[in-house]
């Protein structure tokens, strides 16, 4: 049995909240230097090439990627072995946000009541996933989400009949539906399969998953790699203004479900897919 304390837990996502709206992710700025290269349109290279040299100006002046900084979304994956010593557990991780966002001078973007819409002040509380896995570590993934994307999101309950080609429609009709709303080049994340919930819950999970790396699952790699290519020729473009680039990456995760069922969930991301991994 591991001892890790909520502090500990707090001083990382402070850290991490700060880190992930300044510096995109190697993976991330890797895909938008290879689509600059790629972009056919004349155009579509251009606004790449300013997309680069605001990751830049972000970087080096510590000013945010982007002026939306997101609601912060959390994944804690838990060691089994490990016990947790200290204040409560979501109050450590929001009080961690409440750190990031008020020190880092981060947009504050969370109301307190969906209707009445009363500004937190310090983008509390969190969206907070965890998961116990075996180990005595913590592994904690910090993803602010805009929300010019989020908007864009969709959940297909499908019949099992609609079949994979169902599921092919049900992503580019997002995509096409998002069009340049959704801040392109995007990131599409899938959710394929359990219940409801769950589909957009794997969603929101594979954009966090690197680009470039693909499902394990064969035939899931290969729609991956199909619906790019589609996507990619909707000619959409970067910004929406037309070119070959319209997303950097599909990634599908998939689950067991119902007989009855065919659940299936897009969650759009611009291409500030931000995402910070540490374990502790």
């Amino acid at each position: 049995m591991r001892t890790i304390t909520t502090e500990e837990i707090t001083k990382n996502i402070k850290e991490m909240c700060i880190e992930a709206n300044h510096f995109l992710s190697t993976d991330m700025k890797c895909a938008l230097e290879n689509a600059t290269v790629k972009e056919e349109a004349v155009l579509g290279k251009q606004i790449l090439e300013q997309l680069q040299d605001n990751l830049k100006i972000a970087a080096e002046d510590m000013i945010p990627i982007c002026q939306d900084t997101g609601m912060a979304v959390i994944f804690l994956e838990i060691g089994q072995d490990v016990h947790i010593e200290g204040c409560n557990l979501e109050d450590a991780i929001n009080e961690g946000v409440r750190q990031g966002y008020v020190e880092g001078y981060l947009r504050k973007s969370v109301v307190k009541d969906p209707i009445y819409r009363e500004n937190t002040k310090d983008n509390t509380p969190a969206i907070i996933h965890y998961s116990i896995v075996s180990g005595d570590a913590i592994t904690i993934t910090v993803a602010p989400k805009g929300f010019g994307s989020e908007n864009m999101s969709r959940v297909f309950m499908l019949k099992p009949a609609d079949g994979i080609e169902g599921v092919k429609n049900a992503i580019l009709t997002a995509v096409k539906d998002a069009g340049p709303n959704a801040c392109p080049p995007m990131v599409v994340g899938v959710g394929i399969g359990g219940t409801f919930e769950k589909c957009a819950l794997m969603a929101k999970k594979a954009l966090t998953r690197p680009v470039g790396e693909h499902s394990e699952i064969p035939y899931v790699k290969e729609l991956e790699m199909e619906m790019l290519e589609k996507i990619n020729k909707t000619g959409i473009g970067p910004g929406g203004l037309g070119g070959s680039t319209t997303a950097l990456a599909v990634n599908i995760l998939t689950y067991p479900t119902h007989i009855a069922g065919l659940p299936v969930a897009i969650n759009i991301c611009c291409h500030v897919n931000r995402h910070c991994v540490r374990t502790i």
